[in-house]
């Protein structure tokens, strides 16, 4: 069974991703199993409390997921703040969605959950010749991924439901064309604007902080000046590779596999073809085909007449976008890859000989064969490193299976050391010094893992140096590390941080004075608007801010038309201060109106209802959120 979840791997992780990972984000199905953890609320929907334990383990849970589609990706970047309230935020959806099918009793039949996967194009290698799924191969399949039929249909029937709560919304959404022309009107509408802005980087040497005012942000940010904690660690690593370094193989058994795989290993005859394709698809109709094969017949006539000019009349005639440059050369190829009416024929033919009309499900060939590869037996001597390699990497598979175990047993009963499963097992025992919780390393990969160093800087691990449990941080790899010395985080003093508190104190109140010279600016230009000084006029819209700040556009565009010309300040938060001249109102060009933008105002359209449709929902089913959003987050609303 292992060695056909092994052979179908790919096609389990492309069901894998549409059945869970799409749902998963785009609907927050995180609650495919409930968790029972303990710990603080930090969520509530309908009544029933998501704990931080839940929440840990469901962004445990994306990430793993993104490791599997993704193995070569940086999990790291997912182990952030923001990213993890976004998993909260989709956790709450779900619920929300999961709640709401309960509550509107919405049922999904059998037959339906039995055309979900009928439907599913990944399970197609798994069918019989009649269509039907084989179930055997089908249940291997699930097996592999832990999950029975049951389990898997169970999901699929909970992802259906919930798809039908949403659906019934974003596809019964109804808007009217006056709506669209005055929301495309208002995106597109432009304004001539003048601008003047103060920033603090003009006012860095009215500044000059005192020693005194130094102190007091100091003494006030205290928390913001801290030694990062570290820890100098050991570590070792077993991996299916380590595996394969201990592993020798004798030429005896090289020449076995070689005997065992000569039939496979041997190169099987391979022909080269051109051709000049005439489409007709077999869904054409028949005036369509008789039409496709009297061209096709005409082409045949005129290079039968002259061989020599087949690539020049692919290139002009053929219909195969991906071979008529090439003059139809489809290169070389073995018997399986070309569709079975033009390989059987490619097969019959001689070298330099033209075939007749060959029709296939994409049309009409005309068929040059321009060489032809004979099949050669199997070298032992050509091949024998490449069949040693293959070996040991099959052998050190399946040791390194044995060994994990061993491996895991080991660094968790001799806690203190790595001493005896470095010697028994032949590892490294390697050391990093001044670890942090967030180290990231291209060389230390290991413990440069979000799982490893959560674990690593654990209050148990800081506080009896002890092994951390085997951890597996990509496939055929675990690793196990211990806390050699652990130094805490502590409070500097100011004598240490001084040059870096100057410039904070230093930018703070430089766009402090930009923000008061704004303001000033502002009541004396609406008075005496003769004085002021603007930067050259713009002419701006929703689609082209001219890169100014994002609230300065808003309100350049939020004053009232009808009071033109008008002046308006904003506070642009660490940038300084923004003032902006609102002169004329221009009219949307006619042409941003085209079938594609219309296309995504309806879809965002219907989004702002299925968004309106879910906070409804919320309101229901009182939903609360107990943690506070990270500050630089970009999050759901």
């Amino acid at each position: 069974m292992f060695d056909f979840i092994r052979n179908h791997k790919k096609i389990m992780q492309i069901l894998l991703i549409i059945l869970i990972f799409p749902s998963f984000v785009l609907f927050g199905i995180d609650g495919y199993k409930r968790f029972n953890g303990q710990g603080k609320v930090v969520a509530t929907v309908d009544g029933i409390d998501i704990s931080q334990d839940d929440w840990d383990k469901a962004h445990q849970a994306e990430i793993t997921r993104m490791r599997a589609s993704m193995p070569n990706i940086d999990v790291s970047m997912f182990d952030t703040p923001s990213v993890k309230y976004g998993v909260l935020e989709r956790m709450v959806q779900s619920r929300v969605l999961e709640a709401s099918v309960r509550k509107l009793n919405v049922k999904v039949s059998d037959d339906k959950v039995a055309q979900s996967i009928a439907e599913m194009e990944v399970l197609a290698s798994i069918r019989k010749p009649d269509g039907s799924l084989d179930l055997e191969k089908y249940k291997q399949l699930l097996a592999g991924q832990g999950m029975s039929p049951e389990i898997f249909e169970g999901r699929l029937r909970s992802d259906i439901a919930v798809k039908q709560v949403v659906n019934g919304v974003t596809q019964s959404s109804v808007f009217l064309p006056a709506q669209m022309d005055t929301a495309l009107d208002a995106y597109f509408q432009q304004r001539e604007i003048q601008v003047a802005i103060f920033s603090g980087s003009d006012y860095i040497d009215q500044a000059k902080p005192t020693d005194d005012e130094v102190l007091k942000f100091f003494n006030t940010h205290k928390d913001d000046y801290k030694s990062i904690e570290s820890a100098d660690i050991e570590y070792v690593v077993l991996s299916q590779e380590s595996v394969e370094k201990t592993i020798t193989v004798s030429e005896a058994e090289i020449k076995k596999y070689f005997e065992q795989n000569e039939t496979n290993l041997a190169s099987k005859e391979e022909r080269r073809a051109s051709h000049i394709l005439i489409n007709a698809p077999k869904e054409s109709s028949d005036t369509e085909k008789s039409k496709a094969r009297e061209k096709a017949l005409s082409l045949l006539e005129l290079v039968k007449k002259t061989p020599s000019q087949f690539s020049e009349v692919a290139k002009k005639n053929s219909q195969d976008p991906g071979s008529a440059p090439n003059g139809g050369d489809l290169g070389f190829f073995a018997k399986g890859a070309m569709v079975k009416p033009f390989e059987e024929a490619a097969y019959a033919m001689k070298k330099g000989e033209i075939s007749g009309i060959v029709e296939s499900d994409f049309g009409f060939h005309i068929i040059q064969l321009t060489d032809i590869k004979s099949a050669t037996g199997a070298n032992f001597q050509q091949l024998k490193a490449t069949l040693e390699a293959d070996l040991k990497k099959q052998l050190a598979q399946k040791k390194y299976a044995e060994i994990a175990e061993q491996f895991t047993n080991m660094v968790y009963e001799q806690s203190d050391n790595f001493k005896s499963v470095a010697q028994k097992l032949k590892l490294d025992i390697q050391t990093a010094v001044n670890i942090t919780r967030d180290s990231k390393s291209e060389n230390k990969i290991a413990i440069s893992n979000p799982n490893v160093l959560k674990t690593l800087f654990s209050p148990e691990s800081i506080k009896t140096l002890r092994n951390t449990e085997a951890i597996e941080f990509g496939p055929n790899q675990l690793v196990s590390a211990r806390i050699t010395k652990y130094h805490p985080s502590n409070f500097l003093s100011l004598e240490e941080v001084k040059p870096i508190v100057v410039q904070a104190v230093l930018n703070q109140k430089s766009i402090a004075l930009a923000k008061e010279d704004g303001l000033a600016k502002l009541e004396q230009w609406k008075k005496n608007p003769e004085k002021a000084q603007w930067q050259a006029p713009v002419i701006l819209s929703r689609d082209q801010n001219m890169k100014l700040p994002a609230n300065l556009l808003d309100e350049a565009l939020r004053v009232d038309p009808a009071k033109l010309p008008v002046i308006s300040g904003i506070d642009l938060g660490s940038r300084g201060y923004g003032i902006v001249k609102v002169n004329k109102i221009l009219p949307a060009t006619t042409q941003v109106k085209t079938p594609e933008l219309k296309q995504k105002f309806i879809k965002s359209w219907s989004g702002a209802e299925n968004q309106a449709y879910f906070s409804y929902l919320k309101n229901v089913l009182k939903v609360s959120i107990n943690e506070p959003a990270p500050d630089q987050s970009m999050l759901m609303k």
